[in-house]
């Protein structure tokens, strides 16, 4: 399935913010928020998601910038899905980062639904509060309807934590937005039709 690319603007009075998803990329990001660690975490989304992510995002706080940027990604994946047709559509991965041990599982089945269970022991992360991190993942699963489950199984040191979870949702994503060629270009639901 060619062209699985998708460009979403989203302007507000509050910030600007253009993505850029191509599932059937390379792994190449070029990230730039002014809020580097959480350019650093979309990076390891699309490193090990190997898909080719744009985004820039300005704003008049971080808390919105960081918003509006998982709102507007969570747009572009659902948009470059289209109508889903053949994917995989469930996914999950288990990634250690050092200390820490992070699990993610996806279903891409129109049903956003998000339970996150990870705990920080510091206030930040290089410059990002570390109540981002969960808001961002809620932000981005709510607009891109999927159902997200995130776990930190273990680990002591809050980055790694953080950069596990965004490298576990990289593959399961991955998994999840494959094509499977078994079927036939069908909508892998017993609805036929993903919302």
């Amino acid at each position: 399935m060619a062209g699985r690319t998708a460009t979403v603007r989203r302007e507000t009075k509050e910030t600007t913010v253009k993505a850029v998803w191509d599932l059937d990329g390379s792994g190449v990001a070029e990230v730039t928020t002014g809020i580097r660690m959480l350019d650093h975490m979309v990076c390891q989304l699309a490193s090990h998601g190997v898909f080719d992510i744009k985004l820039s995002a300005n704003g008049d706080d971080i808390h919105h910038v960081a918003e509006d940027a998982a709102i507007t990604l969570g747009k572009a994946l659902t948009q470059a899905l289209g109508e889903k047709r053949g994917i995989v559509r469930m996914g999950s991965a288990v990634v250690p980062m050092d200390d820490a041990l992070a699990q993610v599982a996806v279903d891409i089945g129109g049903r956003p639904y998000v339970v996150i269970d990870a705990s920080f022991s510091g206030p930040s992360l290089g410059g990002l509060p570390v109540e981002l991190v969960r808001h961002f993942l809620v932000s981005f699963a709510n607009e891109a309807k999927i159902n997200l489950h995130a776990r930190v199984l273990a680990g002591a040191d809050d980055h790694h934590k953080a950069e596990a979870l965004f490298k576990a949702l990289g593959r399961a994503l991955d998994a999840a937005t494959r094509v499977d060629p078994r079927l036939g270009g069908r909508i892998p639901s017993t609805k036929e039709v993903i919302e």
